[in-house]
């Protein structure tokens, strides 16, 4: 095939209808950057997109709290990412729903490592369904979840933070720009987290704090399984008919891993990011179709 300009602007023409996508997939593991002297709290990180992301950091040397509600699944995580990691990997049990939690990590986080650099804020999702099967206990469990203890950390961190001008990374969706139908709690929450980052970039700037969002799409996780899984049994279909569907839609026509996401998370929470902040960044394959 000939060599192409870089550039093209084609009106009323897919790409995949001239570059047809071939199907490659990502190569590598995840880089390394360097976080050497950085400790960092990564929420929600016994599994899934926070457990890629503290192994990023801890690979790059930095000191990494994980956290997450079951004692055993974290001291398990913690020997795999901290075995070959150069930096220290230490764990923190605390319900994200519970502000006394979140003081706790925060202040056994300091009292291990001095400080905190780096704050990472992640949250399982909350339960799928449309708006008429959910009561105020949802709603309010959801809040806590998804919105209120990323609010709590940063709070909670802030001081540890400011002294050395530190970075927040906060992991949102991407149905916060194209809502996802079924997904209405998440729908609802994970936008607030926009509009919070966005007012602390503001706010946090003097201080040299960075404070960014990052939104994955279909990234391979136990949660894109299980919300799989319920779209499935809904249509009568296989879960592999709901990946194709799914994949159909996906310009790159794949789903992606923990560890692409995790790259774009420790980018933002080096010190090669010096000037971005404010942003909401999407890792989801082209995915979102809206500018």
């Amino acid at each position: 095939m000939e060599a192409f300009p870089s550039v093209f602007l084609f009106s009323g023409v897919s790409c995949g209808d001239i570059f047809p996508y071939n199907g490659r997939k990502a190569e590598g593991g995840i880089g390394k950057m360097d976080f050497s002297g950085k400790t960092a709290i990564v929420a929600a990180s016994s599994q899934g997109l926070g457990k890629a992301i503290a192994e990023a950091l801890a690979q790059g040397g930095a000191n990494v709290m994980i956290s997450g509600r079951h004692e055993e699944k974290l001291r398990k995580v913690k020997e795999e990412i901290g075995k070959d990691a150069p930096g220290d990997v230490s764990y923190c049990a605390a319900d994200l729903t519970k502000g006394e939690d979140i003081e706790r990590l925060v202040k056994r986080t300091v009292e291990k490592y001095g400080t905190v650099d780096i704050l990472v804020n992640n949250s399982g999702g909350p339960k799928a369904g449309s708006f008429e099967e959910f009561g105020d206990e949802d709603w309010q469990h959801a809040f806590e979840l998804n919105l209120l203890s990323y609010i709590r950390l940063i709070r909670a961190a802030l001081p540890y933070l400011k002294r050395r001008g530190g970075k927040i990374i906060n992991i949102a969706s991407s149905s916060v720009k194209e809502p996802i139908p079924g997904l209405i709690l998440s729908n609802t929450f994970r936008t607030g987290i926009i509009g919070l980052a966005k007012t602390l970039s503001f706010e946090l700037a003097p201080y040299g704090i960075l404070v960014n969002t990052v939104c994955p799409g279909r990234i391979l996780t136990d949660r894109i399984r299980q919300l799989d899984r319920i779209h499935a049994e809904k249509a009568g279909v296989s879960e592999d008919e709901v990946r194709k569907q799914q994949e159909s839609g996906i310009p790159l026509k794949r789903y992606g891993t923990p560890e692409e996401f995790a790259k774009v998370v420790a980018f933002l929470a080096s010190d090669e990011n010096t000037y971005m902040t404010g942003s909401t960044l999407f890792v989801d394959g082209g995915a979102v179709k809206s500018i």
